[in-house]
Parts: structure tokens; sequence; C-alpha cells
């Protein structure tokens, strides 16, 4: 064998160079893991792949260290507490109730509020230059996890600090009711956004390999996994 052969990079079945051991490429290892789980079809076989590619999240490699994909009960964690601490002045401001009054009176203003704040954190998240936030293992394949969670925490924080605080009038009318939540929660999803990724990625385990397997002690999910 010339030397020219020795020194070329073995080629893999589907016509990609297989990276040398000197320059390893996590995210094909991920993309490889991801296509062996889809050709698996026995239970156990899948379970052991989807570990493969949670030991693979949580390798200490600058792939991983630069761009955040983990997505943890530590981060939903501080999705809460920035929602708390962004959106709490807000509880004791009159402005938010003429605010929800135009809300009621326009309720296409309220639509269209829901639909900046999802933008926004969508922005935030994804686009901004805080952190390098990839969208990763998403729910269903296509619906981002980490934007799904910090919409949801920042509304049920909202609606439960507006509630306890007496700020909603014991919901004796629903559409008023939403539209101040609304108000409220464009504060909340800005500040969920924020608490969760300015620390950067969390340690701990992905929530999908815990969910994955409280599913499987469950007698669960052991085919497609939760998520």
């Amino acid at each position: 064998m010339d030397e020219d052969a020795r020194d070329h990079d073995p080629v893999t079945r589907d016509g990609e160079s297989e990276p040398r051991g000197d320059d390893i490429d996590i995210d094909a290892v991920r993309r490889k893991l991801e296509a062996l789980e889809r050709t698996v079809d026995h239970p156990d076989e899948r379970r052991e792949v989807r570990r493969a590619i949670g030991l693979v999240d949580r390798l200490p490699t600058p792939s991983i260290r630069d761009g955040i994909r983990k997505f943890t009960r530590r981060d939903i964690a501080e999705a809460f507490v920035g929602s708390i601490l962004i959106s709490l002045p807000l509880l004791v401001e009159d402005g938010v109730f003429d605010i929800a009054d135009h809300f009621v009176g326009t309720p296409a203003f309220l639509g269209a509020n829901v639909v900046f704040l999802i933008t926004l954190t969508t922005g935030l998240l994804y686009y901004a230059d805080f952190r390098d936030v990839k969208i990763h293992r998403p729910i269903f394949g296509v619906i981002p996890r980490r934007l799904t969670a910090v919409v949801i925490i920042s509304f049920v924080t909202a609606t439960f600090t507006m509630t306890l605080w007496g700020r909603l009038d014991g919901w004796s009318d629903p559409l008023v009711a939403l539209a101040r939540i609304s108000v409220v929660w464009t504060a909340a999803a800005f500040g969920g956004a924020l608490g969760d990724i300015l620390p950067g990625e969390s340690e701990g385990a992905d929530i999908n390999d815990e969910l994955d397997q409280f599913g499987e002690r469950l007698g669960i999910g052991d085919d497609e996994g939760l998520f």
C-alpha cells in the first residue's frame, strides 16, 4: 500500500470521510447515532443508543461548550427565577390594568401581543448574541423544547403570581384576567429566556434522558422514547 493510500481518511458506506482520532466531530458522531437509532427495531437496542447519545451530549469537548444544547431541570429552575425577577415589579403597577383594558377593547392587539412575546423569546434564545443556543432534540422533531418550556413556564408564573396577589379580581371576568396576565407574561417570558441562557449550559442530565428513564420505569416509551 502506497503512502498516499495510508494517509487518506477512510470513507464510510454513506460516502462521508471518517474523521481521524485527533479531529473528532461530535456533531457527526451524534448524527450517526441518531441514524442508528432509526434503524434498530428492538427496544433494548434503542434504549442503549439513546444512552450513548446522552453520553455524547455530556462530553466536555469544545463543540459542546461553545453551544448550549442540553435542557435540564436546572434550566427549568433558572427560567422560573428569571420570570419571577423580571415580572415582579409589574405586579404592583396599575399600568398593567390600562394596557389590559386596551387589549380587551381591541382583542386583535391581545393576539398580536402573544405573537410578539413568542417572537421576542425566540429571538433572545436563538438569534441574539448572548449565547450560542442550538435547537436540540426538538419535541416531535420540530418544536423547539427550550422555547416551549420558557413560554409555558413564564405563562404559569404570570398566572400564579397575578392570582396569588389578587390582581385578577378573582377571575370574575376571564377575558380581563387573561389580558392582564398577557401583559405580565410578556415581561416574564423575557426574564425566563435570559435566566435560562445567560448562565450557560447547565450541568446534569438532559431532561429528555430523564423522561426516557422515567418512562422505562413505568414500562412506557420503550419504542421511541417519550420525546
